[in-house]
């Protein structure tokens, strides 16, 4: 399934005193299976972008076209466009309210109006996706969990809803780095097990070295830079000039480039900086 976005523009109070130009003619395609990271600056219209994708927000202009149909066609029923595209907002787990995590992970299945079979097997699939067991949680207030295992939870219960693409909305804000490594593990294992399309938010540089294979970048609204991890983070620059940066172990890199050390530029995660380093005093000794 493929996300296409048209020439979308979208203003939020026109006409008033408070209008603002969120999105200015931006164009670009998400296809079937990939992982995209969606990166910028605070107002630069990522939140506001995502929203298109499932119809929570309407274009002042353009066209988002998921699967070959307008989804702003008047047409086109919204339900079964969110039953493909899976939002999960930031701090999902604030929006957990059911007894058990049986029972909150059903809740959409249930408004769906499937049978009880067909809503058991939802819940204990996706808590399998999520990496959580199902005897284990099952009958546990969601309450009584970590702030990741909480974000798990939240997580499964949009994936019942057996979405083909996924969104996530800053998915590791607030979590400890334990709690960050088991999210950006299990979002991996959803791209690559169960080939869904994923689509993050992140203001982490190095949460999206390590996972994304694509990166959009956007500022004021509009569409800025877009490539692989390693096209896009070589544009130091013209990220800083935006208000972002690159991993920091990328700095790292540079800063030993410029004092002479003969290390790749192509380095933007901690693992591969490991792996490099240990190369080069590998080949030293045999020299």
């Amino acid at each position: 399934m493929s996300i296409k976005v048209e020439n979308l523009t979208h203003v939020y109070m026109p006409k008033t005193p408070f209008e603002k130009i969120a999105l200015d003619n931006v164009n670009m395609e998400i296809k079937d299976g990939e992982f995209v990271a969606l990166i910028g600056h605070t107002g630069s219209g990522k939140s506001t972008l995502i929203q298109h994708f499932n119809g929570l927000l309407e274009a002042t202009s353009g066209k988002i076209i998921i699967d070959g149909v307008d989804i702003n066609s008047k047409s086109i029923n919204l339900t079964d466009v969110r039953k493909k595209v899976g939002l999960v907002f930031q701090y999902p787990e604030y929006q957990l309210f059911e007894e058990t995590i049986e029972q909150d992970i059903a809740f959409g299945p249930k408004n769906l109006g499937l049978n009880k079979e067909e809503i058991h097997n939802r819940v204990v699939n996706s808590m399998k996706m999520v990496g959580l067991d199902y005897e284990t949680y099952k009958d546990k207030s969601p309450f009584d969990l970590s702030g990741g295992q909480k974000r798990r939870v939240a997580i499964a219960g949009v994936v019942a809803m057996q979405p083909t693409t996924l969104i996530l909305d800053e998915p590791t804000a607030g979590l400890d780095p334990k709690g960050r490594d088991d999210i950006l593990e299990q979002i991996g294992k959803l791209h690559k097990e169960y080939n869904m399309t994923i689509i993050i938010v992140s203001h982490s540089m190095e949460d999206v070295a390590k996972i994304a294979k694509r990166i959009i970048v956007m500022n004021h609204g509009k569409l800025a830079l877009q490539g692989t991890p390693a096209e896009v983070f070589k544009q130091v620059d013209t990220l800083e000039e935006i208000g972002l940066g690159v991993p920091q172990v990328t700095y790292l890199v540079r800063e030993l480039r410029k004092k002479g050390f003969s290390i790749s530029d192509n380095i933007f995660t901690i693992e591969e900086a490991k792996k490099e380093l240990i190369g080069i005093l590998k080949n030293n000794k045999i020299d």
